[in-house]
């Protein structure tokens, strides 16, 4: 974390300085953000790091959740947590999911632990697999916002009644509340407006969009309790599928004590609902019991319980642009999370998936709306994260036909785990790959860095840093701060020196950064340039760096020093662990949600120049 770049500042770091009038609510705003749930929170948390950006955030709910539901937090999930900065807080509180058990009946048709594995595979992702309550991530979330320029809090008990077009060019979105605490109705206009408001969602409705898929016709039961039991794998995730009594998916919770258990129950019949069968927490405490039988399970509280049938719907479009008319008007209305798919919680990827696309889009908004890209850059929300969601819908349906399957014998039942095991780099969240498009390139230079796969996640290694000797992350030093990031990868022999590859780069470069770079804004405001070179640390020489690897910033023209790396001494070798060409290097441009764009030689500053003049605009 870096701070005091424009002069000392006491107390904490975390804080930033309050914007004049920070605690008025405009009328008149950039982004409104209808609902607060992690999708919701999610953008509202990185557009707060703009204090230029004004964002009203609304919930009809009175006040902040206490009891969450969707808990499962994907590897991918706590990598995003980093760059905002609280990963390490999710961690420390939340349970670890490092291994799972899978029980099925044996031939005498007991019960028993067929197989026991690991839950997420080695050198996946530096991040674990965690379960938390979904209210401390919001409460990460809030904190975040509070701290911001702009002392950024929700509007609660607001309930969106009609959403229209104001027919101002400037606030362009006319959005009406009724306030649920008696104090009337608000009205607020807004540049741009995104609901984050749910499987019934008044945004969607406003687009004439609809969820549209079929419903599995499974009720299923979920209840968080504080159980008494001589099963054995109580404190491990467990899928269990019984002989002829259902299945139960167990997944311990944090703290030490709670477990969360999803119960199978009867198939829903013609037009009957989850509500229709007056589901109780007994009746979901009896069926446990008869699945884990000869096994005693006795609950002695229940935190919190539901009843759900499965169903996996998804939205033609996120966005308000109709077919057809894409690329002659820009997308002013979006919708994300629940709002536009939904599915069943057995893959735990739910709220993964609805932070997943507010983090998509909010370093677009921010761009678009600080005036650093064209209104292009938008439409890629819809086209990116619809196809991810079908994906999503896909994966869910095949996860939860496996797991409601009443298996014949042991090679049936065997499916299952078979399929868990394909699938989890998928539900770690790691597997997302964009396609080609406007802002991700093809795949020509692959070869240059096997490991680090255009249009997936940039794959983190363990580096040190030069000017301190810090063992960390590489991935680590990448915030969501808006930032495209160009990482250059040194050829063998390279250590920075004059005339050498990365020296001629830093050269190339300067000014195609500087043209994108507004008049007066720190130099790596919009494009941070970064190099990991193959010489350890102790051999390098920093003095003889470029000077763009060491830029002057702020009002004191204090000298950056966290733009180098060398492989980590003690650990694995970056360069070899992701499949970096050592005699040529490579370069990587890294989008601000920390996807790989474009994988280039080193001196292919021309093709840079042309992949950053598609949507970025001259400064």
């Amino acid at each position: 974390m870096q701070f005091h770049l424009n002069g000392f500042r006491s107390g904490d770091p975390a804080i930033a300085a309050a914007l004049p009038g920070a605690d008025q609510k405009a009328q008149d705003v950039d982004v409104l953000i209808v609902g607060c749930g992690p999708a919701g929170l999610t953008l509202a948390a990185q557009l707060s790091a703009f204090p230029e950006i004004s964002v009203r955030i609304t919930e009809r709910k009175p006040g902040p959740l206490e009891v969450g539901q969707a808990d499962g937090i994907a590897c991918r999930s706590v990598e995003m947590f980093e760059a905002f900065g609280f990963a390490e807080r999710v961690t420390k509180e939340g349970y670890w999911v490092n291994e799972v058990a899978f029980w099925r009946p044996g031939s005498d048709g007991a019960l028993h632990r067929a197989d026991r594995i690991q839950d997420v595979e080695d050198d996946l992702s530096e991040m674990p697999h965690v379960i938390l309550n979904q209210a401390r991530v919001h409460d990460f979330y809030l904190e975040i916002m509070r701290n911001s320029p702009r002392r950024l809090t929700p509007d609660y008990n607001r309930e969106l009644v009609e959403l229209t077009e104001s027919g101002d060019a400037d606030y362009p979105m006319r959005a009406t509340f009724n306030c649920l605490d008696g104090t009337g109705t608000e009205t607020l206009r807004a540049r741009y407006v995104v609901g984050c408001d749910g499987a019934r969602s008044t945004v969607r409705a406003s687009m004439g969009h609809a969820l549209k898929g079929e419903s599995a016709r499974q009720l299923w039961g979920v209840m968080d309790v504080l159980p008494v039991t001589d099963f054995p794998d109580i404190r491990l995730k467990a899928a269990i599928q019984s002989a002829d009594q259902g299945s139960v998916l167990i997944i311990p919770r944090e703290g030490g004590f709670m477990v969360r258990m999803y119960i199978e129950l009867d198939e829903l019949h013609g037009d009957e609902r989850a509500a229709d069968r007056e589901v109780s927490a007994e009746m979901l405490i009896a069926k446990a019991q008869a699945i884990l039988a000869p096994y005693a399970l006795d609950v002695k509280e229940v935190a919190w319980w539901s009843a759900y049938e499965i169903g996996q719907r998804v939205c033609d479009a996120f966005d308000d642009v109709p077919e057809g008319a894409r690329g002659s008007r820009s997308p002013r209305i979006f919708i994300a999370g629940d709002a536009c798919h939904t599915h069943s919680p057995k893959a735990g990827q739910g709220m993964n998936v609805s932070m997943a696309d507010t983090f998509n889009l909010g370093w677009k908004l921010a761009a678009v709306l600080r005036g650093r890209a064209a209104p292009a850059l938008l439409d890629t929300y819809s086209e990116e994260r619809r196809a991810k969601a079908k994906e999503l819908i896909d994966f869910d349906r095949d996860m939860a036909r496996l797991f409601s399957a009443k298996p014949k014998d042991a090679a049936e039942a065997a499916q299952f785990q078979r399929y868990f095991k394909q699938h989890g780099r998928y539900t770690a969240g790691v597997e997302t790959q964009y396609d080609a498009s406007l802002i991700t390139g093809g795949t020509e230079h692959q070869a240059l860095a096997a490991g680090q796969v255009v249009g997936k996640r940039f794959h983190s290694a363990p580096v040190v840093r030069l000017a301190d000797a810090k063992p960390m992350q590489l991935g680590h030093a990448f915030k969501a701060d808006g930032c495209w990031r160009v990482l250059a990868f040194a050829p063998a022999g390279d250590s920075g020196q004059p005339g050498g590859a990365i020296a001629q780069l830093c050269d190339a470069l300067a000014p195609v950064i500087a043209g994108f770079t507004p008049r007066g804004a720190v130099p790596d405001s919009l494009i941070d340039l970064r190099a990991v070179f193959q010489t350890p640390h102790r051999e390098m020489r920093l003095e003889t760096l470029p000077a763009a690897l060491l830029p002057k910033k702020g009002k004191h023209r204090l000298t950056d020093y966290e733009k180098v790396f060398c492989p980590a001494p003690n650990g694995p070798d970056i360069f070899n662990l992701r499949g970096i060409d050592r005699t040529r290097g490579a370069l990587l441009i890294l989008r601000p949600d920390q996807y790989v764009a474009q994988v280039l030689p080193l001196d292919a500053v021309n093709e840079i120049s042309k992949f950053f003049n598609g949507f970025l605009l001259p400064a």
